[in-house]
């Protein structure tokens, strides 16, 4: 039997929170960028919190790697602690969800170290605690598809639910990210308490069509489904450049594109990674013309989760 691991580091990639239709309960994973976690036990039954990253807090209870873990240790009568080195690959503020990766990370390390390691539902039920944190609100639309990889609909918040969406092979995700900052407790400040009924039934047929287009492979009623009528219009004055970047994406090609999580940063998906290139590269040069530098990604959708990279 081999001995018990004192440390190990977890990547955890950035990720598309609500998919634009789904609001709050759908997201996926995106390959390249993500957040690196470093866990060791110590003595004490405690949590430190490290980074070199600029603008992270390093007090455990608002740091959303380590707030997840004090409530483990308080949870559990861990009769040890942990020490974690957080390295920020996602921008504060991106719409990438750097929150919930650097929560599903750290959990994720810190289950390597447990003597009886938490479930999926223990891994999310304590990672959502590290998202609370950063954003005040409960929305798992980021850290399900982060700790379980692809596309994701998160349901039910006791226990949580998380079911993963099959997507067709050849869908692929472009993100590309602004030099800008839009911290998501800001941007859901300019969404309406109250939804009228007609919109809701509308964005739930946008969402459904999308599940649908997803389970039978149907890229065009994706294409026709991805479209938020609800979130998007009172988020995207936020985000200087937007409409021209989405027409951008359109015009090259994509089946859709929209807000990252609460942006900046957008998404867009597309039929095939050869597409996924033309339209990034329209997209960075749409943000350009209005004056904004910009980076980008292409991903499959289906982009595995949040693993261990070593462990000693």
């Amino acid at each position: 039997m081999s001995a018990q691991p004192t440390t190990a580091t977890a990547f955890a990639p950035a990720t598309v929170g609500n998919v634009g239709v789904g609001f709050d309960l759908l997201g996926h994973t995106v390959v390249s960028v993500g957040d690196r976690v470093t866990v060791s036990r110590i003595d004490e039954p405690a949590v430190v919190v490290r980074s070199d990253s600029i603008g992270v807090p390093i007090d455990a209870a608002t740091n959303t790697a380590g707030a997840g873990l004090l409530r483990l240790v308080e949870d559990l009568r861990l009769p040890f602690g942990f020490d974690v080195v957080l390295e920020k690959g996602i921008p504060l503020g991106s719409g990438m969800g750097g929150s919930a990766a650097s929560a599903a990370g750290a959990i994720l390390a810190a289950n390597r170290l447990l003597p009886d390691p938490l479930d999926e539902i223990g891994l999310l039920r304590y990672g959502m605690f590290g998202e609370e944190v950063a954003t005040g609100s409960f929305h798992p639309d980021n850290l399900a598809p982060c700790l379980l990889g692809g596309l994701v609909l998160a349901l039910d918040r006791d226990p949580l639910r998380a079911v993963r969406i099959p997507v067709p092979p050849a869908l692929h995700c472009v993100l590309v990210h602004p030099q800008l900052r839009v911290d998501t407790r800001d941007a859901r400040r300019v969404l309406p308490a109250q939804v009228c009924l007609a919109d809701h039934v509308a964005q739930s047929g946008r969402l459904a069509g999308v599940i649908a287009g997803c389970y039978s492979g149907d890229l065009e009623l994706i294409g026709r489904s991805l479209q938020d009528l609800i979130v998007e219009p009172m988020r995207s004055p936020l985000v200087p450049g937007f409409e021209s970047v989405k027409r951008a994406a359109l015009s090259a090609g994509a089946l859709g594109c929209s807000l990252s999580g609460s942006g900046p940063s957008l998404f867009a998906w597309c039929r095939s990674s050869a597409d996924g290139e033309r339209v990034r590269y329209d997209m960075i040069a749409a943000f350009a013309a209005a004056g904004v530098p910009a980076r980008g990604w292409v991903s499959p959708v289906a982009a595995p989760g949040a693993r261990i990279e070593h462990e000693a």
